[in-house]
């Protein structure tokens, strides 16, 4: 053999080599990482095959965020975190429709309910506006409420798919929610005329132009949840989606789009946002709550009537949640000093133990309408009241009892999680200020 046919022998001996050896490692090295696997599988439980039941339906909004990565980082939070949203706000209670399932506030409100033995129907009705995906997998609700009560659910609340799968009003519903959703590839959406694509169809669904669309799950912000249109001459032709929506202009896709289509940012901001209700004093004095008195005097009693009324928009009281809220009408009598002489506080709204157990009862006063509470004080022998003060103020969440706050907190794994519960329950039951008035006595 010459001498360059020898080199060329050895270069291809040692190239085989090299592959030989590249191959073993490769084997190796696979079977490491199989290995790895394997491990990891026998020591971390895969999601359960009902949580890729319901993806199937309601695809992840990460998925979403391939063409719509402007709507989804204003669901999720992460775009724009303006401070009148950080000092006003709670991102992890009502203004994110993204947090509906991981919120530690609901977690604990939804632990607390637990406690009460709710059935399985009443705890698929309370799920079916932080999760509308048991309005279709009403099996998995059971599953769902174990994994939030963990502190690690694996499937979304309140993602795309769950409102973009709305098609529509459930009229025949005998209470809310009423939506009615539309399992499949379509999406539904307010535009007239959506681009094709070839990720999913989309039809427009006049839904989305409607309060009805909000209202199925606020139901307490309207008269009417089937209703087109806002109530009242001074927001007439207005919908939810006005305000919080917070109105665009550009492109629903990070692609491409008509850029000069109107679109609503999808962070849904309540009334956090000031500028709407200092620029239009219009609103504002529609909004807010009155308190009228009316109060007469015999010997050592003082009794009469609070009439609590709201204006024509449809809001009752700060807040989102239709179900929680506690209100609280204190009335005080007072002598010329301004000493309290006799004082009663009247509470409304549903203990944890009565949530959802039967139909959902109305709001403690809607829009356009007055409520009209009795109140009857006895005033200590020897002194005479010159005024009654009128207050109303409100809490998040019921207060409770401290047996039932007690089985909870020992249901809890840590005392992190504890302390966290504690806290919680402390802050959200705490009552907040509404207004009050004071009417003097002859």
């Amino acid at each position: 053999m010459s001498g360059s046919g020898g080199r060329l022998w050895l270069a291809y001996a040692l190239a085989g080599v090299c592959l030989l050896l590249l191959v073993i490692l490769c084997s190796l090295l696979s079977g490491v990482y199989d290995g790895q696997v394997m491990a990891q599988g026998t020591s971390e439980q895969p999601s359960a095959d009902w949580v890729a039941e319901i993806e199937k339906v309601f695809i992840r909004s990460e998925d979403c965020k391939q063409c719509h990565e402007r709507h989804y980082e204003e669901w999720k939070g992460a775009r724009e975190q303006t401070p009148d949203l950080k000092t006003f706000g709670r991102v992890d209670a009502a203004l994110l429709h993204g947090t509906s399932l991981t919120s530690p506030v609901f977690r604990t409100v939804l632990g607390l309910w637990k406690e009460t033995n709710p059935t399985a129907d009443e705890q698929r009705r309370c799920l079916s506006c932080h999760v509308p995906a048991v309005t279709v997998f009403p099996s998995h609700t059971e599953n769902i409420v174990g994994q939030v009560l963990k502190g690690k659910p694996e499937v979304e609340g309140i993602g795309c798919a769950a409102c973009h799968l709305m098609a529509g009003i459930d009229r025949s519903a005998t209470s809310p929610p009423t939506f009615a959703l539309q399992p499949g590839r379509t999406l539904y959406g307010p535009y007239a005329n959506p681009e094709e694509n070839l990720v999913h169809p989309a039809v427009q669904s006049m839904q989305f132009r409607e309060a009805s669309f909000c209202a199925s799950c606020h139901f307490d912000k309207v008269k009417d949840v089937t209703q087109k249109n806002l109530p009242g001459e001074i927001l007439e032709g207005t919908i939810c989606q006005d305000c919080h929506m917070e109105p665009s202009t550009g492109s629903s896709t990070s692609r491409r789009g008509a850029m000069t289509r109107p679109i609503g940012r999808h962070w849904f901001r309540g009334v956090v946002v000031a500028g709407t209700m200092l620029k239009n004093r219009n609103v504002q004095a529609e909004w807010m709550p009155r308190i009228d008195v009316d109060v007469t005097k015999t010997g050592t009693t003082v009794e009469g009537r609070s009439l609590v009324k709201i204006g024509s928009l449809p809001h009752t009281f700060p807040d989102g949640d239709p179900v929680l809220k506690q209100f609280f009408l204190t009335v005080t009598a007072k002598d010329a000093k301004g000493q309290t002489l006799a004082e009663e506080t009247q509470q409304f709204g549903v203990s944890y133990d009565k949530l959802l157990r039967g139909p959902i009862p109305d709001p403690f006063i809607k829009g356009g309408n007055t409520r009209k509470v009795p109140f009857a004080l006895t005033l200590p022998g020897g002194t005479v009241a010159s005024s009654v003060e009128v207050m109303l103020t409100y809490a998040l969440i019921p207060m409770p009892e401290l047996s039932l706050q007690d089985k909870y907190l020992a249901s809890l794994q840590t005392e992190h999680e504890r302390e966290e519960a504690k806290k919680i329950i402390q802050e959200y039951t705490q009552r907040h200020f509404l207004t009050y008035r004071v009417k003097p006595l002859s």
